[in-house]
């Protein structure tokens, strides 16, 4: 599929969304999501590797300089306990917003999209949630290949305009439609269906465009090990 050919197909599925959130007379706010703190996984690791160096630390001031009693002790508690509760109410990163995906340097935008898509999830069904998964594992991997790829290559472009531009203008015109339009059938589709169709083809672009780069990877190794044959089929060079 070409790159004109995405463009119409999403042209056509935001204008679908648009028109069903037009038959709505009552102003629908699109509300913020909480800012996502860290996982519960890597606080609780952080505060567990915290608390063991505070220990080890204790344990070895204990031995090589003087025994910490009972007033040592209580201080190695509070300390411990200090460090707990900076590391469990510790902020967590700040949200990507719509605006500063579009701004973000090319490696670092799938990245940045992954998060914003997490925050995303909530707002959207389930059936469009497993389908930005599938994106989040498209996207790690772009995001591993975008190492050697300039800003300024037509991929580069083709890849910000898709992951920066296109993929979340869509799922934000899916999110001004009022919730109980969302399942109402317009044209043969629901909104949800729409955008689960526009996701999937999404998908599939990010997909193409990963294997176009690797395609460049894999045509540059074929090259390379026909320069280091002819170089050193004859045995090493004198």
């Amino acid at each position: 599929m070409t790159s004109y050919d995405t463009d119409d197909a999403l042209a056509r599925a935001r204008g679908t969304l648009d028109r069903v959130r037009l038959q709505s007379f009552e102003h629908v706010p699109v509300r913020r999501r909480p800012r996502e703190g860290r996982s519960l996984a890597k606080r609780v690791a952080a505060i567990g590797i915290a608390n063991a160096a505070i220990l080890i630390a204790a344990a070895v001031i204990g031995l090589a300089v003087a025994p910490l009693g009972l007033f040592g002790a209580l201080a190695v508690m509070m300390v411990m306990m200090a460090v707990t509760l900076a590391i469990a109410f510790a902020p967590g990163p700040k949200p990507v917003t719509h605006e500063k995906l579009a701004k973000s340097e090319l490696k670092a935008l799938p990245t940045q999209t992954t998060r914003w898509l997490d925050a995303q999830r909530p707002a959207l069904p389930a059936p469009a949630v497993q389908v930005t998964d599938r994106i989040g594992l498209r996207l790690d991997t772009l995001g591993k290949q975008l190492a050697s790829v300039e800003d300024d290559t037509p991929a580069a472009l083709d890849i910000r305009r898709l992951v920066g531009e296109q993929l979340p203008e869509f799922i934000r015109d899916y999110q001004r439609v009022p919730a109980d339009l969302r399942d109402t059938e317009r044209n043969g589709k629901t909104p949800d269906r729409q955008l689960v169709e526009g996701l999937e083809l999404i998908e599939r672009e990010i997909g193409q465009l990963s294997e176009e780069l690797a395609r460049g990877d894999l045509d540059s190794l074929e090259t390379r090990g026909r320069f280091l044959e002819m170089k050193y089929k004859d045995g090493d060079p004198a």
